[in-house]
């Protein structure tokens, strides 16, 4: 229910969807801790993974030190949490992961790494290094191949309902189509693949996952080691003795899974018989 607040607080103008319209008001300039698209016709907000984009481009020179700042605070104040509670893509593969499907556990081990490369190469690499002949001004690339957020939210939403944009849906769109039913389609039998594989958002929160002020802490002293977290997490990270991992998105599930009540988030404050 937490997560399904935070999308209607982030997208209030659920009637957009059927008129097709995008709310262009002042709120837009504020962004979403969450990859909350720009485009989505009920969005209040801007996402910062495309404000960024949009800097780094040379398009919006006036928000550079803004959306840095932003996402270094909301970094360290909640970590990952944001992609557990608030991030829509992660509350779209959570109601699809919740479908009655054969479920694969995986680690992940060097995939993981992907979302690293991702945040370097298509947020920050090639908007930076390819200009348009003409205006000078680069691309928003991971917003025109990757972003899941724009494909499901945004674009095809609008072109449900507009006959205007429909026919300037290309092989550009096609592509990104096929890749948003390709990571739902997984998230179907693997949990949170998109997050913990190709956001850049999530690379971002995930290096402040070990020092962000909200974080998880396992009680050794109530801890009776019964593994229970470990049968709980989709994402094999062993909570009771990581649960500050860079991996976790903060879903809960060890938490809930602790008979103990061993697990839980807090306010970082000065270790004491604590793991984390």
């Amino acid at each position: 229910m937490a997560q399904i607040g935070f999308f209607l607080l982030q997208n209030p103008f659920l009637k957009n969807f059927i008129t097709g319209r995008i709310y262009q008001g002042n709120l837009k300039s504020v962004c979403s801790p969450g990859l909350n698209c720009y485009s989505c016709p009920a969005s209040a907000v801007s996402c910062p993974i495309g404000s960024s984009q949009l800097f780094l481009a040379g398009g919006r020179q006036n928000i550079s030190f803004y959306v840095t700042g932003f996402l270094l605070v909301i970094g360290a104040v909640f970590g990952r949490f944001i992609c557990g509670y608030v991030c829509p893509v992660g509350l779209l593969q959570d109601l699809t992961y919740r479908i009655k499907t054969p479920k694969i556990k995986l680690r992940l081990r060097f995939l993981r790494y992907v979302k690293y490369a991702v945040l370097a190469v298509f947020v920050v690499i090639l908007p930076l290094s390819i200009r348009h002949e003409v205006s000078g001004l680069g691309q928003p690339w991971f917003c025109m191949i990757i972003c899941p957020s724009g494909t499901l939210f945004g674009a095809i939403p609008l072109l449900a309902v507009n006959d205007f944009l429909r026919q300037f849906a290309d092989v550009q769109f096609i592509i990104k189509f096929s890749l948003a039913v390709c990571l739902v389609v997984t998230s179907l039998f693997v949990f949170r693949f998109f997050c913990r594989v190709l956001c850049p958002l999530g690379a971002i929160y995930s290096l402040m996952n070990k020092i962000a002020l909200l974080h998880m802490q396992c009680d050794k002293g109530k801890c009776v080691s019964c593994g229970r977290c470990n049968d709980a997490c989709h994402i094999i990270i062993e909570p009771a003795k990581k649960p500050n991992s860079p991996e976790c998105v903060r879903c809960g599930k060890c938490i809930n899974a602790c008979s103990a009540k061993a697990l839980s988030y807090t306010i970082r404050r000065k270790k004491q018989n604590l793991g984390g």
